[in-house]
């Protein structure tokens, strides 16, 4: 009997002698082939050209961006050129050159250097083309569009974890979501981009990411937030054992440095066209001293935002659908401040699963708000994009509105006036939820299921997940 067909069989007794509700953990798909744990030849080793290319917005999007990327050891400094969009080829002619900041990275695919330029002084609602260089010559130009200076609608994309197999399997995820949404003027991730501590060596895995998104990511602004696996293991002199962020997240993301003090490479917030994204890091407040100043920022940041919409953005979630417990730290610090100050939307990782909660009295209430026209909010999603998975939790039947297990999904964001839009797709594209939050003449958002034909549940059944195949999701204790 083949390696395959002995999988296929055992699965079967699996699933044939499992209780009908107890859920196990079942053997991943057989790979006669498994990655390595080091990519061979060199695959993702810094060579002559400019790679690992990332796109992130200025605090205003209207008028600044900035871009990072990484190159080996003989290109000493950080170059780029950008000039308006034209529809002809001389995109060069009036090109100007900007310098930025070089920093170094060793580690097992050798040195290289990472470098980050900031493009200032940018015209709102404005097509721009911009390249970088490296020691072999300067990369392909490279087009976004600013944002404009006042509201107008747009579309956006958030992601959960991708974290495993990121190339492998969590990159089909992050391309069909491009693919399907258009024109996506940004993206945003919950945390957990990568798994750092767990299977590769970390270098490749943040080689998987960028090239998950390809040049998508240098072409759309990304706004990344930490999860606990951008952080790594340390031990501190004492002997106790902490954490501290990987060397690549800052080198990687020239992101804007606006956030709280003592967590500004990890918390910032974004203005873009009439939504202020507000980006919060979970691990620094849970584990690293970094709640209560991230929590004063949060409610001045909310406080002084002029946008229509705004939306909060880190990885461990509020309301989990995996875990036993919520995170009671974060729902005790920022849930008040969400509250006080009218959030629309809290998007979050962490959990592996999707569940969305639209009222934390359960779906019953949330359903009964919906029919009498109560306001709602704010909306906490979470979600994952890559191939690790969880299990539901005990309340994930009456809490959250819409669940999922053993799924990977994308989820698109539409913008409007009055109105916030926001569907989530399997990775097949097949709309599994929806709805939308109307803004009242009260200034308050009300919620309306969508009335489109959703995806059955996708629950595991014992040891059998929804696709016919084994249930990969673990169960969190």
């Amino acid at each position: 009997m083949n390696l395959s067909a002995a999988f296929l069989a055992a699965a079967a007794v699996l699933i044939a002698s499992a209780p009908s509700m107890a859920q196990v953990v079942a053997p991943p798909d057989p790979d006669p082939m498994p990655a390595p744990l080091h990519a061979p030849n060199g695959r993702w080793a810094a060579k002559g050209w400019a790679d690992r290319i990332v796109l992130s917005p200025a605090a205003d999007a209207a008028r600044g961006a900035g871009v990072a990327w990484r190159t080996d050891t003989r290109q000493p400094t950080a170059e780029a050129q950008i000039a308006e969009e034209i529809d002809g080829p001389l995109l060069g002619f009036t090109a100007r050159t900007l310098t930025g900041i070089t920093a170094p990275i060793e580690n097992e695919n050798g040195q290289a250097l990472y470098h980050q330029v900031r493009f200032d002084g940018l015209k709102p609602d404005t097509r721009y083309v911009y390249r970088v260089r490296a020691a072999d010559g300067w990369s392909e130009w490279l087009p976004f569009r600013t944002a404009r200076a006042e509201f107008a609608p747009f579309r956006f994309i958030y992601l959960g974890d991708t974290q495993n197999d990121i190339l492998e399997i969590g990159s089909r995820v992050i391309r069909s979501a491009f693919k399907e949404a258009g024109p996506a003027a940004l993206v945003v991730h919950a945390g957990d981009l990568v798994a750092q501590r767990e299977v590769k060596v970390h270098d490749d895995e943040w080689g998987e990411w960028t090239e998950a998104g390809g040049r998508a990511f240098a072409m759309t602004p990304q706004l990344p937030a930490t999860g606990n696996h951008e952080y790594v293991d340390h031990v501190l002199p004492n002997g106790e054992e902490s954490r501290v962020l990987g060397p690549h997240w800052a080198l990687q993301f020239a992101l804007p440095d606006n956030g709280a003090e003592g967590v500004k490479a990890t918390s910032y917030f974004v203005d873009y066209q009439g939504v202020r994204f507000i980006v919060l890091d979970g691990t620094a407040a849970l584990d690293l001293g970094g709640l209560e100043v991230q929590t004063r920022w949060l409610d001045a940041t909310l406080a002084s935002s002029p946008a229509r919409w705004n939306v909060a953005l880190f990885h461990q979630p509020i309301y989990t659908c995996a875990r036993p417990q919520d995170t009671e730290e974060l729902k005790a610090a920022w849930k008040p401040i969400f509250d006080a100050r009218n959030i629309d939307l809290v998007l979050q990782g962490h959990d592996h699963c999707y569940g969305r909660v639209s009222n934390p009295a359960g779906a019953e209430a949330s359903r009964a708000d919906s029919a009498a026209g109560r306001p709602q909010g704010p909306v906490y999603v979470v979600s994952v994009t890559g191939s690790k998975m969880y299990g539901l939790n005990d309340r994930a039947d009456t809490q959250p509105v819409r669940a999922a297990e053993n799924t990977e999904l994308y989820q698109l964001i539409d913008v409007e006036a009055d109105r916030l839009s926001f569907r989530a797709f399997t990775a097949t594209g097949q709309l599994y939820d929806a709805f939308t939050l109307a803004r009242g003449a009260d200034g308050r958002n009300r919620l309306t299921e969508s009335d489109q034909s959703l995806l059955a549940l996708r629950r595991c059944d014992g040891a059998a997940g929804p696709d016919g195949r084994p249930c990969t999701a673990e169960i969190k204790d």
